[in-house]
């Protein structure tokens, strides 16, 4: 699907080039178990955290093997991926700003900021928790602010924060519609902007966006065209600034190629169904490949969480599924071909089945 996925094997792990391009292509998931394109086996596979304390030995120059000391400023990040990926850097010892918008429980979500902050630095990180709608200009101004009076600039900005309707046009109410585009496409491109500033003055800065590659199938579209166009929104925020700061900045998008397992799958079921999904600590350890990477090099990429780790010789995931499932059966994500499609099988449950 990236083109990825067979030129960066041999690239550790900084410099993949999955930018947008046309047609899907071959993926590692669709010849899993097979030798490389040159016939050499294909390189074992290590958990997570091995792979990183290999890596960081044998290829110091390539690769920052820790978020020590980084500060990231996170949209969104009271529970899900955003939390995962904040605890992951705070096992670094990195500095984290959550900014959100729960401050109370919420009566079905778990999780709020501070209950967040507390499990950063339980984890081993520095927690600023800030009350934030990232709709409001003056609030992500005061936000930013914050975090940087609080820990001295910002070295990564994660563009978490989203909000979902799985609805078809009409179905779709214009106050659900304007929440979608306010959060996810401006609030994203809002977030950007106020943190660029902080960036450009950072050692290696990377802005990442929980967002889909840009597929312009119209599968992706057709059954909840308005969340469809907020998510897309988000992407091309990351396609534009990835061109407009090369080489200054590293700008990239990350996705999941399944199901995630967050209290936001309450909004999904209906679409995507029961079964199995994985943990977000994929997307957590996914997102730590890209963030320790050289940002000059690595920008403009729209990753896939799998593919992304296969391409760093991580293609054992059973972790992070539940115990006993295999990979072609845990729920598909959609914006993304499943990992049935991929290997030519049947996939008459997936409703986005090409």
């Amino acid at each position: 699907m990236l083109r990825y996925a067979r030129e960066c094997s041999d690239r550790l792990p900084s410099s993949s080039t999955a930018k947008h391009s046309g047609a899907p292509t071959e993926s590692p998931w669709s010849r899993r178990g097979s030798p490389a394109a040159d016939g050499s086996p294909r390189v074992p596979s290590l958990p997570y955290h091995e792979y990183r304390a290999a890596a960081g030995r044998n290829r110091g120059q390539d690769i920052m093997a820790s978020l020590k000391n980084k500060t990231l400023f996170i949209s969104g990040g009271s529970r899900g991926i955003g939390l995962a990926i904040a605890l992951r850097a705070a096992r670094d010892g990195a500095n984290v700003a959550i900014a959100a918008k729960t401050s109370e429980p919420h009566p079905t979500l778990p999780g709020t900021i501070y209950s967040a902050a507390a499990a950063i630095r339980d984890a081993g990180g520095q927690a600023l928790p800030i009350l934030c709608d990232i709709r409001e200009e003056d609030q992500v101004e005061r936000a930013v602010e914050e975090a940087v009076r609080t820990f001295g600039g910002i070295d990564i900005c994660i563009n978490n924060a989203s909000a979902i309707r799985l609805t078809g046009i009409l179905d779709t109410p214009m106050k659900r519609f304007d929440l979608m585009h306010g959060v996810n496409g401006r609030g994203t491109f809002l977030v950007t902007q106020k943190c660029l500033p902080h960036l450009l003055n950072a050692d290696n800065p990377h802005i990442l966006a929980i967002s889909p590659p840009l597929h312009m199938e119209e599968r992706w579209f057709a059954p909840h065209v308005a969340y469809s166009m907020a998510k897309y929104a988000m992407s091309l925020v990351i396609l534009g600034v990835a061109g407009e700061y090369r080489g200054r900045i590293g700008a990239n998008a990350l996705w999941p190629r399944t199901a995630i397992a967050t209290a936001a799958m309450a909004e999904f079921k209906p679409a995507i169904g029961q079964g199995a999904l994985r943990s977000p600590e994929i997307m957590a350890d996914a997102a730590h490949i890209v963030l320790t990477s050289k940002a000059s090099e690595t920008t403009g990429n729209f990753f896939i969480d799998d593919e992304l780790l296969a391409a760093h010789g991580i293609d054992d995931l059973a972790s992070y599924a539940p115990p006993g499932i295999a990979d072609i059966d845990i729920v598909p994500d959609f914006f993304v071909p499943s990992l049935r499609e991929l290997r030519g099988l049947p996939d008459p449950d997936n409703p986005y089945h090409a």
